[in-house]
């Protein structure tokens, strides 16, 4: 089967939610792992839920580290669910993550989890992420994918608001082209959500879990062409409007409100771009909307791909223009080659001299005269002062003594450092799960027995391509002028990295990137400072590790990759 790149999204579709219009065969829900990075001792204690279908086995017994055709070696579990579970591994091989979906053998949907994973691979479409490997081993049936590291799942991106509108036509107009590319192949996804399409760095839209993640759950539909069509309408109201297009919530998105019916995205929120708006009513008028201006209802991708095609192209915004910089001319420019020519036989104007002392010699003994008055000035002050000075000083008390600093008259003295009271605190989660959210006003209790901690990583010292930090968001209370912040860490080892960002609140609006960073610091040790070379003004400022080191096994957890901050004090 084909290789291809590799990846960092979850191995499996975590939405939760039931499908548009399929059912499953039993009713189900996705019981996602809360934390993506477990500790071994804890990944065997998680467990699988009860199986509500009686022909259903128990997963097979797996952990961190155990290694599937001695190549694939999980690293954690991100599902585990109706009799399978869903993991991270490492290709060992090729060295490179993977994803990897697990059930017994004797499990009632093994059989066509298997074939739909072959199919799926046959397809070959890189619209779709791969299935890489599909086999059933003794007593377990695994199937690996791709797992892709600069992918972003939809779910995330409509966090912040909708999609520009060349964002949303360009979702819509890949995911369709995609989804009827493969119907045309007999294949069908019906678990098409927010959390299946994933956009890559390069903008390209890509679907996870094709025909594999409805197998894994049962699901099958009648009207397969008609349900996946009816979730790309869905997929498209919420990039268009960032509501689900249902009376209930799903995804992270809130419903429509209730008893108003599906009304269309244009009249949800100002602004909407009126093709689009109607492309995704008639995408969803299987589910009783009416197809705006009577346009006949798409009911398979393909009808969709043709509506889009029909659409005027909506172009990427322009640009923006930065002017470029006044032209400047030259000094051979300004010389003879840059006046006109005069005519032969003319008068030649003579130039009249400037006034007196208004040549450049002239300014310069103006401006060095000048100088030396002012310099002869403030010293005569200086000394008629500090005379005075001192006469008074013996004069008043003969039995004072005084001393002074000569550079008093030339430095400024430095900016006395006072701490700054932490007033609240909250962890901040970039990507995956939480830390340890309840211990984070131990880092500023007073008392360095207790910590916030990590959890422990099987590889390091550096987080990702894991996480790509974990850390802790402070309230100062007010606007602060920060300029050191001194971190106690409980353990020692090569190494930690802290940086300091300023934001906006306690919950980020913008990721890392749009923060300002303060200052960063590595040390080995167990204590570490962070200087501002520039201390900026604040209320919220960000802790943010991305570095830890290798520790020993301690009453938390196992030997690993992890650090725990004991005490944080901030000054201004």
């Amino acid at each position: 089967m084909a290789e291809r790149s590799t990846a960092a999204v979850d191995v499996a579709d975590n939405s939760g939610d039931e499908p548009l219009t399929a059912q499953a065969d039993q009713s189900t829900a996705d019981g996602v792992a809360n934390n993506r990075e477990r500790d071994t001792d804890s990944d065997e204690a998680q467990g699988s839920p009860t199986s509500e279908d009686s022909g259903k086995t128990s997963p097979p017994e797996l952990h961190s580290g155990h290694k599937l055709a001695r190549r694939y070696r999980l690293e954690e579990c991100v599902t585990r669910l109706d009799g399978f579970s869903s993991w991270r591994a490492v290709d060992e091989k090729l060295r490179r993550a993977v994803g990897v979906h697990i059930l017994p053998s004797d499990h009632a949907r093994a059989r066509s989890v298997l074939a739909a994973a072959r199919s799926s691979a046959l397809l070959g479409d890189p619209r779709f992420v791969q299935v890489l490997d599909a086999v059933e081993d003794n007593d377990i049936v695994y199937v690996v994918h791709e797992w892709l590291p600069d992918a972003t799942e939809l779910t995330a991106l409509l966090a912040s608001g909708p999609l520009e509108v060349y964002d949303a036509y360009q979702m819509v107009s890949q995911i369709a082209s995609a989804m009827a590319a493969a119907h045309r192949e007999g294949l069908a996804h019906l678990r098409l959500s927010p959390t299946a399409v994933l956009r890559t760095s390069t903008g390209q839209w890509r679907i996870r879990g094709l025909a594999v993640n409805a197998a894994l759950r049962g699901i099958a539909s009648d009207t397969p062409q008609r349900a996946d069509t009816e979730a790309i309408g869905a997929l498209l109201y919420a990039t268009l409007t960032q509501r689900w297009p249902y009376e209930s919530d799903a995804h992270g998105l809130a419903g429509l409100p209730k008893d108003i019916g599906l009304i269309p995205p244009d009249q949800v929120r100002a602004g909407v771009h009126r093709g689009l708006s109607e492309l995704a009513m008639r995408a969803l008028a299987n589910d009783g909307a009416t197809a705006s201006r009577h346009e006949s209802p798409c009911t398979t991708p393909e009808e969709l791909v043709k509506a889009i095609g029909e659409m005027p192209r909506i172009r990427p915004p322009e640009p923006s223009y930065t002017a470029p910089p006044a032209y400047q001319r030259t000094a051979y420019q300004h010389g003879a080659y840059g006046r006109p020519t005069p005519h032969p036989g003319a008068t030649q104007p003579v130039p009249t001299p400037p006034p007196p002392l208004q040549s450049r010699t002239g300014k310069a003994l103006k401006w060095g005269v000048s100088a030396l008055l002012i310099a002869a000035l403030g010293l005569g002050s200086w000394q008629l002062a500090d005379a005075i000075m001192e006469r008074g000083g013996k004069a008043d008390d003969q039995n004072q003594t005084q001393t002074t600093d000569g550079n008093d008259k030339n430095d400024e003295q430095p900016r006395p450092v006072k701490p700054i009271s932490v007033q609240d605190s909250q962890e901040y989660v970039a990507e995956g799960s939480a830390q340890a959210p309840g211990d984070v006003a131990k880092t500023y209790d007073g008392d360095p027995s207790t910590y916030w901690r990590t959890n422990r990583y099987v590889d390091g010292p550096t987080l990702a391509p894991y996480k790509p930090g974990v850390g802790i968001v402070y309230d100062l209370g007010s606007s602060q002028e920060l300029s050191t912040a001194s971190i106690g860490l409980r353990y020692a080892g090569d190494h930690t990295t802290v940086h300091l960002y300023a934001t906006d609140s306690l919950s980020p609006s913008t990721g890392i990137d749009g923060m300002k960073e303060i200052a960063t610091a590595t040390t080995s040790g167990t204590s570490l400072t962070v200087k501002a070379s520039k201390p900026p003004k604040t209320r919220y400022v960000l802790l943010w590790i991305t570095a830890v080191p290798s520790a020993p096994a301690d009453g938390y957890s196992g030997a690993g990759y992890k650090q725990a901050v004991t005490d944080v004090t901030f000054k201004g």
